[in-house]
């Protein structure tokens, strides 16, 4: 039985859904197909993922392709409570509440695994965690799983590295339709769309520092330099800060960035990139939130035993006096762009849960007996999400002819 906040809200989660749908085009012809092949038959699917409109839509594409369904958040404060209690109606089981204490979020993970999964989908891979750290015997019937994100993907590595992964999973998050979009589109304008919906406050003219230069910090950084701030960009990599100097940012450490930044906002994937000490630096009215994937990115914790006083100024926005200054810290230290808004634009989300859909087809009809790893779809699948998209918009693109084709593939050829 499905745990939701409030089951009378389910007309507005379908109104929302009805609404992403029209921006989903791709992920809707999967669904047109799925619904006559059934590719996904007697397949269930667990799924830790952010309870928004666009994973509902995702939830449908499943289902229609034949597969039972359950989902339960992957974090305490990015689900949507209307489209859970939507998605509850519709018969999928649903497990999640915006605003989960720890102990509830692990409940609802345990209680998607209770429907022993066949085929797994992660946002940071919690769910998978929990199968081989707590569960797992339910690993002799898991056939394969993908993970979303880049947080998610770098747990798997540690963790095959060790030799400690016993089962395949897919890389979604490195997919051009993927990372391309969702972290360079999608979080560049839900971040922001975060930061000003938890303040009001005015980006242009802002000091605004960027922690980390990878897919999400490029689209950030480029999205609050066109709202007129002034972007820093910090950076541990030598490459990737010397791509944010030439895209025409300050580069500096941390530690010189907290002194004169007004807006921080992390994006690395990392801990504690942000410290009491940097804390201690900042400004009077300093802004501080996260945008990776777990409330670790800065020190939320080291912060709070710090203050001398601490008060909830509005529903996302925590103010902490420290050293006589107030510090304002985001969204509990949660993904902003789903504590304080509602996640990544829709349109941006159809690449993400194409990729999701046709890697469940993809493992279903190919997984079974595969060796633990951590693999990525074809070529050829990234090629066919973003053809989806663009016939459905009706943009039309050139195509390789024979001549050129071969010309492709040939060495002899030169000056």
């Amino acid at each position: 039985m499905s745990i939701v906040k409030d089951p009378s809200l389910a007309e507005q989660g379908r109104l929302n859904m009805e609404w992403a749908e029209n921006q989903m085009p791709g992920l809707m012809k999967i669904k047109e197909r799925f619904e006559k092949e059934k590719p996904l038959e007697g397949q269930r699917i667990g799924m830790a993922l952010h309870i928004t409109k666009e994973t509902g839509i995702l939830c449908r594409t499943l289902k229609a392709g034949g597969a039972s369904v359950a989902i339960c958040s992957c974090n305490p404060l990015s689900t949507q409570d209307d489209v859970a209690a939507a998605l509850a109606e519709e018969g999928i089981e649903t497990f999640g509440k915006k605003g989960e204490t720890n102990e509830e979020y692990y409940d609802y993970v345990n209680k998607v695994l209770d429907t022993k999964p066949t085929i797994t989908i992660d946002d940071g891979m919690d769910l998978v965690t929990v199968v081989h750290t707590k569960r797992p015997d339910l690993l002799e019937n898991i056939i394969g799983g993908a993970e979303e994100t880049t947080t998610g993907i770098i747990r798997l590595k540690a963790m095959h590295a060790e030799g400690a992964l016993k089962m395949p999973i897919i890389n979604i998050n490195d997919q051009d339709t993927k990372h391309l979009l969702d972290n360079f589109y999608g979080t560049g304008q839900s971040t922001l769309d975060g930061v000003i919906r938890a303040t009001n406050v005015l980006i242009s003219g802002k000091t605004f520092v960027v922690a980390g230069y990878g897919d999400c910090g490029k689209g950030l950084a480029s999205r609050a330099r066109g709202l007129g701030a002034n972007v820093i960009v910090t950076e541990v990599s030598p490459f990737r800060a010397l791509q944010a100097y030439f895209d025409g940012f300050r580069v500096m450490p941390m530690g010189e960035a907290a002194k004169i930044g007004d807006i921080f906002v992390t994006v690395t994937g990392d801990k504690h990139v942000i410290t009491v000490d940097h804390m201690k630096s900042m400004k009077d009215g300093a802004i501080i939130a996260n945008s990776g994937h777990f409330h670790n990115e800065f020190d939320l914790e080291g912060l709070r035993k710090a203050a001398t006083e601490t008060r909830r100024i509005r529903p996302s926005m925590d103010q902490f006096t420290l050293d006589g200054k107030d510090i304002y810290a985001l969204g509990e230290g949660r993904l902003i762009n789903l504590a304080a808004a509602e996640g990544h634009p829709s349109a941006v989300m159809n690449f993400s849960f194409c990729n999701q859909s046709l890697a469940m087809e993809y493992i279903a009809k190919n997984f079974k007996g595969k060796a633990p790893g951590v693999y990525s779809l074809p070529k050829e699948l990234d090629d066919k999400v973003a053809k989806l998209y663009l016939d459905a918009i009706g943009v039309e693109f050139d195509t390789l002819t024979e001549e050129q084709k071969a010309y492709l593939t040939e060495w002899r050829e030169g000056t």
